[in-house]
């Protein structure tokens, strides 16, 4: 049976706003595990601007993004496939948000080359990101996964 349409509505931004419950803090404590060690420093950008604020806008941001994209995937019936795609679109928004941190903060008062800044993004940011987007994608995923383990052990036992 078709939904009706304030259903389909309804149900879209329920799971959009679990979603960006769910992505902005954990964005915003990635930004601190990977990044952390700048939050002392003065950005270049904005003098004024703290560490923490910067942290919680682009918290906010990528969590209303991912979520309104990741809703967007739920034509993806396959869940190992869209769970690959999110997780790669979450790593690879962590990494250009960290990346921008680093230059921000590091690098722009420094004489950093490109392929430096790159490798020292990748290695403060490698272990939080790939740990802190697998907690994420497992949460937002939990029920989908749940149902699936059950129904295996449904099958073989």
């Amino acid at each position: 049976m078709k939904k009706s349409k304030p259903h389909q509505f309804y149900s879209f931004l329920k799971k959009w706003l679990i979603n960006t419950i769910f992505i902005s803090p954990l964005t915003f404590l990635q930004f601190y595990w990977s990044m952390g060690t700048f939050s002392d420093r003065m950005s270049s950008g904005c003098l004024e601007c703290l560490f923490a604020e910067d942290a919680l806008f682009m918290s906010v941001i990528t969590g209303i993004f991912l979520s309104v994209i990741f809703c967007l995937f739920s034509f993806i019936k396959r869940i190992l496939i869209k769970i690959g795609i999110e997780f790669i679109l979450l790593i690879f928004v962590w990494l250009f948000w960290n990346y921008s941190i680093f230059v921000d903060r590091e690098s722009s008062w420094s004489t950093y080359d490109f392929n430096a800044e790159i490798q020292y993004t990748i290695s403060l940011s490698f272990f939080p990101v790939l740990f802190l987007g697998c907690l994420c994608i497992s949460l937002l995923h939990y029920q989908e996964i749940k149902a699936r383990f059950v129904s295996y052990k449904n099958k073989h036992h």
